[in-house]
């Protein structure tokens, strides 16, 4: 009668063991792999379409324009065309200067709490018209403030 070797059956075992928890482990890394890759992508189309307008404004420079061409980008038509700028940072600080929770200031704003999370987190940049709203609201007291969400809750 063969029996098997116990040691040779043990280190099987381990071994089919550890192969199974790799491949568990393995699992998550190449999904947050294949994310970095599609971000990797996504930041190098984004910087040659930027090399191609460096590219240009120098040209436009380099002929004795007296005035480049402006690049084709939203956030500065946004800024150029309101004449107002936006920081995320400033918006958060005027936002808890007024007491106000992130539901409140969009009410004030005419947007939603999560827009103003998104706003403050620079995950995405108010639009014109709530622009203006926002730098309304920097020369207010909290007073003010409390009155105008008063009126605003009331329609």
């Amino acid at each position: 009668m063969n029996m098997p070797n116990i040691a040779t059956v043990f280190k099987a075992e381990i071994t089919r063991l550890a192969r199974k928890e790799v491949r568990e482990n393995s699992d998550g890394l190449r999904k947050s792999v294949s994310t970095q890759r599609t971000e990797i992508a996504s930041l190098k189309r984004r910087l040659q379409e930027l090399e191609g307008v460096v590219k240009k404004l120098a040209k436009g420079q380099g002929a004795g324009s007296a005035r480049p061409a402006a690049p084709a980008s939203s956030a500065s038509d946004e800024s150029s065309a309101t004449g107002l700028r936006f920081r995320a940072k400033g918006m958060a600080a005027n936002r808890k200067r007024l007491g106000l929770s992130a539901a409140d200031f969009g009410l004030l704003v005419g947007a939603t709490g999560q827009s103003v999370y998104a706003w403050e987190s620079g995950k995405a940049k108010p639009r014109p018209e709530a622009l203006a709203a926002i730098a309304a609201l920097r020369g207010i007291g909290k007073l003010e403030a409390e009155a105008r969400l008063a009126a605003a809750k009331a329609k």
